[in-house]
């Protein structure tokens, strides 16, 4: 701690209010340490009492910082000003020149900047952090030059990240958008000469394609069309309901223990998310606690709200934890890859909810999941429809491991921060 500097003798803080109603961009602070859209209800509040933050100003929050964990802090760069609560602390550097603003945001990213602010919260169960204590706590500040780069090889990672996010949202968005042309507003293509479904035909309701009444869906499909229920379209339900993952020998990460343990905490969006906190074990316990294992085209669900999917397209030597089901199509009827875009569609979402109960915990049983409704379509539509889209759902998947890399290595540069104060004083 020689190198370190105390935070208080680098901030100050500000009370800037609303006066005038001035600034209308009301924001919020959320507890992942960014400024979000408010929902609060402002109905007859006074808005002239509200603070205004500005540009390379930070918020906070030293309330409840021991029950959830977190001190919540952001940083403005978004926008030139907004407004916010008055209960959050605004504060600034002192001098830009000694210490950066983006810098010092990335010590308070930091996980054991977290672990410091809720040693030192106080006030029982939802304790709170004194300013003065806040102020009390150090970092490392070396030269501005070296911050500079510090900074700038973060935001490198960073904007990278952000791009894979905009790709895949795009592949995502494109994915379902050719999913609902064809199999929900029923314009794939077809070749009416032939009478056959053809990647170079003509969109096959607005032409004319003969349709019939659907009582479970409630519309019109293509004739010949089928709907059936998953007991159907599924080979296998794989599910460790009752087996307690406990009984693993459960490591970090190493060249023995590769195989990553996931749970329905870890799906969210059709990803994979929270890779800090995915245990793995070694090939040993995967055999036998995978059997029979998961294959590429296998669709990931939880059993718990919220119901959440993820495909396998590329990667499948995962090891399944409780409340998740694994899905296997019978590929002659449809694939994986339909199954998880139908799943996805309001119609599914709202059949899985409607067959959910539970009072602490909502949730679906397996026997519910058995009678999912799902369109079965002509086998060499949805054959085509693969074809043309399976190559988006194998670089989603590139793109959501690059990810993964990328903010292991932002994390690996956050924890070097505690280091960095030893190459040089604050100049």
């Amino acid at each position: 701690m020689k190198n370190y500097k105390r935070i208080g003798d680098y901030i100050k803080l500000v009370d800037e209010r609303n006066t005038g109603l001035k600034v209308p961009n009301l924001l919020g602070l959320s507890i992942s340490k960014q400024f979000i859209p408010s929902v609060a209800n402002i109905i007859g509040t006074d808005m002239e009492n509200y603070k205004i933050i500005r540009k390379n100003q930070f918020a906070c929050s030293t309330m409840q910082v021991r029950r959830d964990k977190k001190m919540p802090v952001a940083l403005l760069q978004e926008v030139d000003e907004a407004i916010i609560s008055q209960a959050y602390p605004i504060f600034e550097v002192k001098d830009e020149k000694q210490l950066l603003p983006e810098y010092l945001m990335m010590w308070f990213t930091r996980s054991e900047f977290d672990r410091e602010a809720c040693f030192h919260a106080v006030g029982g169960v939802r304790g709170s952090l004194e300013w003065e204590d806040f102020e009390n706590m150090k970092l490392p500040i070396p030269h501005p030059v070296k911050q500079r780069e510090i900074v700038a090889e973060y935001n490198v990672i960073q904007n990278r990240i952000a791009l894979n996010q905009q790709l895949i949202q795009k592949l995502e968005e494109t994915a379902q958008a050719i999913y609902r042309e064809w199999f929900v507003d029923f314009e794939f293509p077809f070749d009416f000469a032939q009478g056959k479904p053809d990647e170079n035909g003509k969109p096959y309701k607005s032409h004319g394609g003969e349709m019939v009444w659907c009582e479970e869906l409630g519309k019109e499909i293509p004739k010949g069309w089928e709907v059936g229920c998953l007991e159907e379209v599924v080979e296998y339900f794989i599910s460790k309901r009752g087996k307690s993952k406990s009984t693993m020998n459960l490591q970090q990460f190493s060249s023995e223990f590769k195989y990553p343990v996931i749970s329905a905490m870890n799906i969210s969006n059709g990803k994979i998310v929270k890779y800090d906190t995915i245990p793995y074990v070694n090939i040993k316990e995967y055999n036998d606690w995978m059997n029979p294992k998961l294959e590429v085209d296998d669709v990931l669900l939880t059993s718990e709200a919220p119901l959440e999917t993820y495909y396998l397209a590329i990667s499948s030597e995962i090891a399944l934890s409780q409340r998740l089901f694994a899905l296997r199509t019978k590929k002659e009827i449809v694939s994986g890859w339909f199954l998880y875009l139908w799943l996805n569609t309001p119609f599914a979402k709202q059949d899985l909810e409607g067959r959910s109960s539970g009072t602490t915990v909502f949730g679906i049983k397996l026997s519910k999941l058995k009678k999912i409704s799902i369109l079965i379509p002509h086998e060499t539509i949805e054959a085509i429809f693969n074809q043309n889209t399976s190559s988006i759902s194998k670089l989603i998947e590139i793109k959501n491991k690059e990810n993964q890399k990328l903010t292991e290595l932002k994390d690996l540069l956050l924890s070097k921060l505690a280091t960095v104060g030893k190459e040089g004083g604050n100049g």
